[in-house]
């Protein structure tokens, strides 16, 4: 049982040793999202627009002329995501209350009862004042939150589906490494061909269910995090 035991915890120290003296290896491109839609579904070639055209003409209906549309609006189409996060937030709660009250009830005189009562009550009790309750209480809460975001990022994205009522579910990755740190980007979403600019870009307050990570993977980030057996206790001591 302790030879298990101590396998378990072995266990994703292991799975490090491979990587000791080795970069971070990138993602594979080969199974996601991105790869499926456009190798399943490649861009077309551009058509020739219907109908006559002046051969001395600039204007064309095709994406591929000068004034076209290069919008995406397929699946395996790619876009621009533009990321401009520049958020404050404040916020102060200071809540306070206080409440106090006494009641008392007796019966000092109905039709001689309460005097008969006395005589078979304890010693200094009496019916005059047979109940009296007093109650005190106070709360006092304060609290404040200060919130300061700011990030600039661009993302190629890649439109990996079409839904039935036209919207675009799209999906970018981007991994950066220098010497022995990996940088990753990764944008997921829904957007509207409509609020997909003529440039081919869409900033991310216009993309629904937007999850954005932006994180790195590397000596340097092993180094901040805490050990698996410091979080493995702060998971199971109750204190």
């Amino acid at each position: 049982m302790r030879y298990l035991l101590l396998a378990i915890l072995l266990l994703p120290a292991c799975s490090k040793l491979g990587e000791v003296g080795k970069a971070p290896a990138f993602s594979p491109v080969e199974g996601s999202y991105q790869h499926h839609a456009m190798y399943s579904n490649p861009m077309p070639a551009f058509a020739e627009p219907d109908g006559p055209t002046e051969a001395s003409s600039l204007w064309t209906a095709n994406s591929g002329s000068l004034f076209g549309d290069r919008r995406a609006g397929h699946r395996g189409d790619i876009l621009t995501v533009v990321i401009q996060i520049d958020e404050k937030a404040e916020i102060s709660n200071s809540s306070g209350r206080s409440r106090s009250g006494s009641q008392s009830m007796g019966i000092p005189s109905l039709f001689g009862i309460p005097q008969r009562l006395n005589e078979k009550l304890p010693e200094g009790a009496s019916m005059g004042s047979a109940v009296e309750t007093s109650s005190d209480s106070q709360f006092s809460g304060e609290g404040s939150v200060q919130r300061n975001e700011k990030l600039t990022l661009r993302v190629a994205a890649t439109v990996v589906e079409e839904l039935p009522n036209g919207v675009l579910r799209i999906e970018g990755q981007q991994e950066v490494r220098v010497n022995f740190e990996l940088r990753e980007l990764i944008v997921t979403g829904y957007v509207r061909p409509a609020d997909i600019s003529r440039q081919n870009e869409i900033t991310y307050d216009r993309i629904a269910g937007a999850r954005i990570s932006y994180g790195g993977r590397g000596q340097i980030t092993d180094v901040q995090q805490p050990r698996y057996g410091q979080q493995i206790t702060d998971t199971v001591l109750p204190f």
